[in-house]
């Protein structure tokens, strides 16, 4: 009688053991970041030792860098081969590829979106390609559409789509497949036909300086949280030290602890400033502008002057929040929250072909386009960077209110 290797004690490697290392350390970054992963982590939820994990890979790096890669790839490998005589059908296609891919990935597309600013040199190189070669296919079909734009709009536009896309990535709302698909189509289109601003923003920033300057008049205090935010941005919430801020602010280190009680007090601290203004900035808006598509435009406008004024602050969320404790990340997630729900109840209100579980989708994605195409303009302190993004977010959640009919209407 055969026995099976199993009969003799011997456990097989499964043959998908790569394809189990590989989404058990997509999931890891994306979720704890580059820096709060170990091997021995992965190991744990792969249900293997940390031994036989190094057989596979020589350490973290080597494991993050093909995460990265293989969700760079499936962009790649999803877009290929869709072509065809129509555009817009073209389009559409592109659209629903890229919205499958991210919902596969939804508990590990965190990592590409936030985390690969530690890729190296050529690895890097590898990525920003195989992002060229999604941003080609994407733009192909829109030179037919819109012959008029120049290499710049058609980027913004393509970087617009993927951002709305990505965005899926970025919350944990809940709605059927089919519907994510319906709205984000919709929104997709609704940009793609956007007018753009003609002239090329400088590709400066706004001044970092005055505002750190100001900060630093007014209060110690402010000039903490204002230099932090600046030493975060640049440098990183790891490789930033206590005696680094305090030298930006000229004080010595231990002032420090007079106003927080460590490093990660400022960055909670930055954090819950920033979602309390934005939230009392909406709800002031809502409730003092009756009509909902005013109140909406307005709110959209706020939204934009403030990402444009703190520059910094949205990357600087995604990039960091995971270095806050776990209380301070649900008192800011809860008043993002609230904020979300006030322009999803306008939404709702001025698009009642949606229902609020789509429209806060769109909501979502609209709020990804101003970190994404705010990052592209370099957050510019110019007319035409700040119509740019308003212009896109306007689209995207109003619809054909302010657009030329260049797409079809779903």
């Amino acid at each position: 009688m055969a026995h099976s290797a199993e009969d003799n004690g011997i456990r097989r490697r499964p043959k998908d053991r790569k394809a189990q290392i590989a989404r058990a350390s997509a999931e890891a970054f994306s979720e704890l970041g580059y820096h709060g992963v170990s091997m021995e982590m992965i190991a744990s939820r792969v249900g293997i030792s940390a031994a036989a994990l190094y057989r596979h890979y020589a350490g973290k790096y080597e494991l993050f860098r093909d995460a990265v890669l293989n969700l760079g790839q499936q962009l790649v490998d999803g877009t290929a081969g869709i072509d065809g005589d129509d555009p817009e059908v073209v389009l559409d296609r592109l659209v629903s590829a890229l919205i499958d891919i991210a919902l596969v990935n939804r508990s590990s597309g965190g990592l590409y979106r936030w985390e690969r600013r530690y890729l190296r040199g050529d690895d890097q190189a590898e990525l920003l390609q195989q992002l060229r070669t999604v941003h080609h296919r994407l733009q192909t079909p829109v030179s037919v559409l819109r012959p008029e734009l120049t290499a710049r709009q058609r980027s913004t536009l393509s970087t617009a789509v993927l951002s709305i896309v990505g965005s899926i990535v970025d919350h944990r709302a809940k709605l059927p497949a089919a519907q994510i698909h319906r709205v984000l189509t919709q929104v997709a289109r609704a940009i793609l036909a956007t007018e753009l601003p003609d002239a090329a923003p400088p590709a400066t920033p706004a001044p970092a300086a005055e505002r750190i300057r100001s900060a630093a008049e007014s209060s110690k205090y402010e000039a903490l949280l204002a230099e932090s935010m600046r030493l975060f941005n640049l440098n990183g919430y790891r490789d930033t030290s206590m005696e680094e801020i305090a030298s930006a602010v000229g004080m010595p280190a231990s002032g420090i602890y007079k106003y927080f009680s460590g490093k990660n007090d400022i960055l909670a601290a930055i954090f819950r400033r920033a979602s309390d203004r934005v939230s009392a900035e909406t709800a002031e808006i809502v409730s003092t502008v009756p009509d909902p598509q005013e109140a909406l435009a307005a709110v959209i406008d706020a939204y934009v002057t403030r990402a444009f004024g703190q520059p910094e602050m949205e990357s600087l969320y995604y990039s960091e929040r995971l270095n806050m404790s776990p209380s301070d990340q649900r008192i800011v997630r809860d008043l993002q929250r609230s904020t979300v729900e006030s322009w999803v109840e306008l939404v709702a209100a001025v698009r009642p072909d949606w229902t609020p579980g789509e429209a806060r989708f769109a909501v979502h994605a609209a709020m990804a386009l101003v970190i994404d195409v705010g990052r592209l303009v370099h957050y510019a302190a110019s007319d035409e960077a700040r119509d740019t993004v308003e212009g896109l977010v306007d689209a995207a959640l109003r619809g054909s209110y302010r657009l030329r009919a260049t797409l079809p209407s779903m």
